[in-house]
């Protein structure tokens, strides 16, 4: 992708309410890129949207991303609002911070629908969308627990094993289709993802980990991000010293299983 092509590109983003997603349609709209964002809050959504002051136009289109069944109308909807869509940034989603044996399996659910079943179901839409375009992009966010696993992260981290394996799959079949998949992965990232994260009975946990009160800015974030989507890159890790724990799982897997029984998850 050429990086000065973002003002001739239409970029529909889910979660950009707050966090990784809200500094991604600014960052995006600091290069002119025509904005769709997504979220459940529509008011949350207009408060991005002011600080979007470079993009031409935006489109606000809230929803859950769970509601399966409204994902083809609303794709329909943005298509026929925006005239097309080019890049889709997944990026909606929700943590967790319980052990497995403590968390109802209604909660493991709700995570999964929204992590994995929800972009999913979204890409699925789109697809034929890009299909008879001969182009777009899928851009996924990940996490760094999309590659190793974590104690308190069980659902969370089977969703975002699930989102690698579904794209790196969709990405293998689509390429000479003309579409490209970028996974990124974050590491800790200062936003609300932790206050948010569900504990074993479903409730908020309600209070910053110390981890990703100290990790990456979402603007900081976003700038490494848009590089790695402009540079059409397979997968990104982009976090501090916590993404060495990738290199770590791959080649001293027994190191990493030791450590990781007593690492400070939350």
């Amino acid at each position: 992708m050429n990086p000065t092509g973002w003002q001739q590109r239409t970029v529909w983003i889910t979660g950009a309410s707050s966090g990784i997603g809200a500094a991604m349609a600014t960052a995006l709209s600091n290069k002119g890129a025509r904005l769709v964002l997504s979220a459940r809050s529509k008011k949350r959504l207009e408060t991005t949207a002011r600080a979007c002051t470079n993009s031409r136009e935006i489109w606000l289109v809230p929803f859950d991303q769970a509601n399966f069944d409204e994902h083809p109308g609303l794709v329909q909807e943005v298509i026929d609002m925006s005239g097309g869509v080019d890049v889709m940034i997944h990026n909606a989603g929700i943590s967790q911070r319980s052990l497995a044996k403590d968390t109802r399996f209604e909660v493991d659910k709700r995570i999964i629908e929204v992590d994995l079943l929800g972009p999913i179901s979204l890409t699925k839409a789109l697809l034929p969308h890009f299909l008879e375009r001969g182009s777009g992009h899928f851009v996924v966010i990940s996490s760094l627990v999309g590659k190793f696993e974590s104690p308190m992260r069980s659902a969370y981290a089977a969703a975002k094993h699930g989102l690698h394996g579904f794209f790196d799959s969709l990405r293998a079949e689509m390429h000479d289709e003309g579409i490209r998949v970028t996974i990124l992965c974050p590491g800790f990232v200062q936003t609300n993802v932790s206050i948010n994260a569900l504990t074993g009975d479903g409730t908020p946990q309600g209070q910053m980990d110390d981890a990703t009160r100290k990790g990456l800015t979402p603007e900081a974030f976003a700038e490494k991000a848009v590089r790695a989507i402009e540079k059409e890159k397979a997968e990104a890790y982009i976090g501090g010293t916590e993404a060495l724990a990738v290199y770590l799982k791959r080649f001293f897997p027994g190191l990493f299983r030791r450590m990781i029984r007593t690492a400070k998850v939350t």
